[in-house]
């Protein structure tokens, strides 16, 4: 069908939801391949996902042995594999072995040595930066003769052997997000996901020696193995390390390293102890600002949250309300906004805030004072300017009314 042809080649996924609707095949054949096929290659996974949605098979045996779902595991897309692995719950077995085996092989000989094999060239490939702006990762992406191709084949492994059951020793898969150390590269933010799951004492103890490690990459894949197993496997709501983040306080008393030093923070933060507000507070000056930013949530708070326990804090969260950087004054706004303590310096930080260059920022402060039933936020509300139009409606805007209306609920006082 050349319509169903041309929409799937033009990215048009609400087109080809409509004409699968009206009875087109899912399995319709471009060029003697399925359409699906197409999408694949394209990275196109609203489309994808439209056809598989409509029938479209990802196993169809292709003229040259493949399948749509190890053409998509030669792609290296780990959310293109996702979707077309889990369309049929469970996979046969034949094929789970054959798409386990191909995302190893891309493994072991890495993208760029495939491609050259593949084109048959010696030169080097074409590289650019993929980012998911809704996840928040990134990929590489690499062309070579006409084959493009990214770099997410250990993400794809460490992932599927997870979902069958597979339990890949934790050395091995340390390897494979070192291979990309960057946080927000796909394959160490899905190596963290998969080890963070696993929340038993085994892998925080090996996860808390890499914390030793020489090398600061090291260091901070520990760190993020940490603040993963701390948060826990939410969807089965399993969190046995929310309250073993004090365990930590030595090595956030010794770190240097910046990043490092603030994703241990930010694994504390979950934490209660005492210790760690003190590790907080000696942090108050630190010259980068990840690291200030982190100070509030290591505050102690009594047990209601109405309070802060130690003397220092609230002039620690006022301190930085004024810091140079907008990033900090951003996080502690947050935090302000957030916490129910009735100490009337934060209803008056949060009015200075209000006047922050930053229309964010003026949100956030205005949003706070409101919850907090403070009247100043009225007159506040007055500062947050007019609101770009592109941007998604903010909830935060109604809060002042959501105050008013329950002044009026409440009548005369």
């Amino acid at each position: 069908m050349e319509e169903l042809v041309g929409a799937v080649r033009r990215a048009d996924a609400e087109e080809v939801r409509t004409l699968l609707e009206s009875g087109a095949d899912p399995d319709t054949l471009d060029d003697g391949l399925p359409v699906l096929c197409r999408a694949v290659a394209a990275y196109d996974e609203p489309v994808a996902e439209a056809l598989l949605a409509a029938g479209a098979d990802p196993l169809r045996r292709l003229p040259d042995g493949s399948t749509p779902l190890l053409r998509a595991v030669d792609g290296g897309s780990l959310h293109m594999v996702q979707a077309l692995a889990t369309h049929r719950v469970p996979l046969p077995a034949p094929e789970r072995e054959g798409l386990l085996a191909r995302a190893r092989h891309w493994t072991e000989a890495g993208v760029e040595a495939e491609l050259r094999r593949l084109t048959g060239l010696t030169g080097p490939a074409e590289r650019i930066r993929v980012e998911d702006d809704e996840v928040g990762w990134w990929c590489e992406q690499l062309t070579l003769g006409g084959l493009t191709v990214r770099d997410e084949h250990r993400a794809i492994l460490t992932s599927m052997e997870a979902r069958y059951g597979i339990r890949t020793p934790f050395d091995e898969l340390v390897a494979r997000a070192l291979a990309h150390p960057d946080r927000d590269h796909v394959v160490w933010s899905d190596v963290v996901f998969t080890l963070g799951r696993r929340v038993d004492e085994e892998t925080w103890q090996w996860s808390r020696d890499l914390l030793n490690h020489p090398d600061r990459t090291h260091r901070l894949l520990a760190a993020d193995l940490l603040l993963s197993l701390i948060i826990g496997d939410i969807e089965k709501g399993r969190a046995p390390f929310w309250e073993r983040g004090r365990e930590l306080v030595p090595w956030a008393e010794q770190e240097e390293d910046p990043e490092v030093l603030a994703v241990i923070l930010q694994a504390m933060t979950h934490d209660s102890a005492p210790e760690i507000e003190a590790v907080g507070l000696s942090h108050l000056g630190h010259p980068d600002p990840r690291v200030r930013a982190l100070v509030p949530g290591t505050l102690g708070q009594s047990e209601d949250g109405r309070s802060l326990t130690g003397p220092e804090s609230l002039t620690a969260v006022r301190t930085l309300a004024r810091d140079e950087d907008p990033g900090v004054r951003e996080a502690v706004c947050h935090w302000l906004a957030h916490y129910r303590g009735h100490e009337p310096e934060v209803g008056d930080t949060l009015v200075a805030l209000t006047h922050d260059e930053r229309q964010e920022i003026r949100i956030c402060a205005v949003s706070g004072l409101a919850v907090r039933d403070d009247p100043r936020c009225v007159e506040a509300e007055h500062r947050i300017g007019p609101r770009d139009d592109k941007l998604p409606f903010d909830e935060r805007l109604l809060d002042v009314w959501r105050y008013q209306r329950r002044r009026e609920a409440a009548g005369p006082s």
